[in-house]
């Protein structure tokens, strides 16, 4: 399988500190890869290590086949990248500041620039100051400015901080539409879990500066086991019947329904139990479970519970 970024056994060390464990993690071109865990995880670490903004201290990162450590400037032209807040000039307009960063890679066209305008969705207000502009227009603007050089790989750090929801779903939008249309590469950092399971295709998630997995969203949320939410009446007669026969299964009142966690093929052993303790089965249904509720899991399950 074809990797754009590779990061091999990367870690890092602040005053004897480890905030970076021994990280390593492939990304391939077209996708949306989101790097999730709490605030202090080691995110930011990390991307600025992968734009070369801090050293690495042991293991190496190789971008489009070159590497930041010993080809820095090869590996760099196939980034664009946020890290935190764009910086821009608020005094110019949104279309002078492109041009201003596009002279910077070497004369961008006009051509170039009205192209990457039309994708974020400025094109009505590029000619306005940057003053005028709203949180969200700011970072397309800034996703805008990182697409200049054509990169294959586009960085964000936490691009829908302090967006509000209509913000937030446009960002994620352009993000999705750039990963398909250009197969671009997008790696995406964040805390914010509702707003990962929908914009990315696989998730990494970093706990005290160590990876605790990666895999598809879909992957991550299904697990091996699923809830099903069972209708069923009289309902304290079936917590009754659970705890004495069939206590092998996790399961909770939620909502006036029995949820049970089980794999498909156990389910007609815990019908056919109910049936026989003279329980009234009217519907089962899987319960979607969340990114949250398996971050949630798979932190616990590495000893510590972390709030997003």
């Amino acid at each position: 399988m074809e990797h754009i970024v590779r990061i091999k056994n990367v870690s890092k060390m602040i005053r004897k500190k480890r905030i970076i464990d021994s990280l390593t993690f492939d990304v391939q071109p077209g996708e949306v890869f989101g790097f999730l865990g709490p605030n202090g995880a080691g995110k930011t670490t990390t991307i600025r290590m992968m734009v070369g903004l801090i050293g690495i201290t042991s293991g190496d990162i190789e971008i489009a086949g070159h590497s930041i450590k010993s080809e820095y400037e090869k590996a760099i032209a196939n980034v664009g990248a946020i890290v935190e807040n764009p910086e821009m000039y608020k005094f110019l307009t949104g279309y002078q500041n492109l041009v201003h960063f596009g002279r910077m890679h070497g004369n961008i066209s006009k051509e170039k620039i009205d192209e990457i305008v039309e994708l974020v969705g400025l094109t009505g207000r590029i000619h306005e100051k940057v003053k005028t502009y709203s949180l969200g227009m700011r970072q397309r603007l800034g996703i805008a400015q990182a697409l200049l050089h054509d990169p294959k790989v586009l960085i964000l750090d936490e691009p829908t901080n302090g967006l509000d929801p209509a913000g937030i779903r446009e960002i994620r939008d352009y993000v999705r539409k750039l990963a398909r249309e250009r197969n671009i590469a997008v790696v995406v950092s964040s805390h914010l879990l509702s707003e990962m399971e929908m914009m990315c295709d696989r998730i990494a998630i970093i706990q005290n500066g160590k990876l605790v997995d990666v895999q598809t969203v879909d992957d991550f949320v299904e697990g091996n086991e699923h809830i099903y939410q069972f209708e069923v009446s009289p309902l304290k007669e079936a917590e009754a019947v659970m705890s004495a026969h069939l206590s092998q299964y996790s399961y909770q009142i939620l909502n006036e329904h029995l949820h049970i966690q089980l794999e498909k093929e156990q389910i007609p052993e815990v019908i056919k139990v109910l049936v026989e303790n003279e329980l009234s089965i009217f519907s089962i249904t899987r319960a979607a479970k969340t990114l949250e509720d398996r971050f949630l899991e798979i932190t616990k399950e590495k000893g510590e519970t972390l709030h997003a």
